[in-house]
């Protein structure tokens, strides 16, 4: 699934490609994408030039003269900016059709994600929490988050309403680069255990937006963009390899509901 760096390299690749772009039709294959009447999806769409691009959490979102569209990729989805002449893919769900004759086409294989228009005033998308990037999202908020939560602390890292963006794969490394087992719970971390987890949120996070996000399996960003960070992932899906720090064999298991990659030396549980 893209996390916050693979959605921030989709939007401003968007960006850079599609600023300006008015909106002549639009074919819509697959009507539940939508939220909410296909029809009226295209005509409030129709005519309507893209002006602003943003990303909130794991969402897009594109502002055009006086409505917002919010686009949530899910599990496959990827946009891609192509002339009109080219064959549409298998699992192009919806084309939005420029006056430059280039299209916007939208492609999910599992049909998860999800577009939602919204006025321009109404784009806050609620229960996300902070934006890991941003100033507001430090250790004073996460002690305070943290104060009386019982989770295990992979648990809350993959919780929007703590964090917004982040998923599987950024949390392993996060932890990793924490020392902090994937299992600890939230409760028996220390102040400095939370300036560490801090920290290396926005230290992965950043450094991962700069090489354009992470591929993995069949996720690739916008146009094919391929990301380039999981040249630099330390324990993610690197079951049986050699911990970078100690030489310990990285270990998977289940946390969370999903795959986990640790190693069991660096990361120990606090007794």
């Amino acid at each position: 699934m893209p996390e916050l760096p693979e959605v921030e390299t989709v939007k401003a690749t968007l960006e850079n490609l599609i600023k300006g772009e008015k909106i002549q039709d639009i074919d819509i294959l697959y009507a539940p994408i939508i939220k909410g009447d296909p029809e009226v999806f295209k005509k409030r769409l129709i005519g309507q030039t893209f002006r602003k691009f943003k990303r909130r959490g794991k969402y897009l979102i594109f502002e055009l003269d006086d409505v917002a569209l919010i686009s949530h990729l899910r599990m496959e989805g990827k946009y891609f900016v192509q002339k009109r002449s080219e064959p549409i893919f298998k699992h192009t769900h919806v084309i939005f059709h420029f006056e430059s004759l280039m299209d916007l086409r939208y492609d999910d294989t599992r049909k998860f994600g999800r577009m939602e228009l919204r006025e321009l005033s109404d784009e806050e998308i609620k229960g996300l929490g902070q934006e890991p990037l941003s100033d507001d999202f430090n250790e004073e908020y996460a002690l305070k988050y943290l104060k009386n939560n019982h989770k295990q602390i992979k648990a809350l890292l993959l919780d929007q309403s703590f964090v917004a963006g982040i998923g599987n794969i950024y949390a392993d490394e996060i932890l990793f680069s924490a020392k902090i087992h994937p299992e600890e719970r939230t409760l028996k971390l220390n102040p400095k255990d939370i300036k560490k987890l801090v920290f290396f949120t926005k230290e992965i996070l950043s450094k991962a937006i700069e090489a354009g996000g992470t591929t993995i399996r069949s996720y690739t960003s916008s146009l094919g963009v391929s990301g380039r960070f999981q040249m630099n992932l330390r324990v993610h899906t690197k079951e049986g390899q050699m911990c970078p720090v100690c030489g310990s064999k990285i270990i998977k298991k289940r946390v969370a509901s999903r795959g986990t990659y640790l190693c069991p030396k660096c990361q120990r549980l606090k007794k």
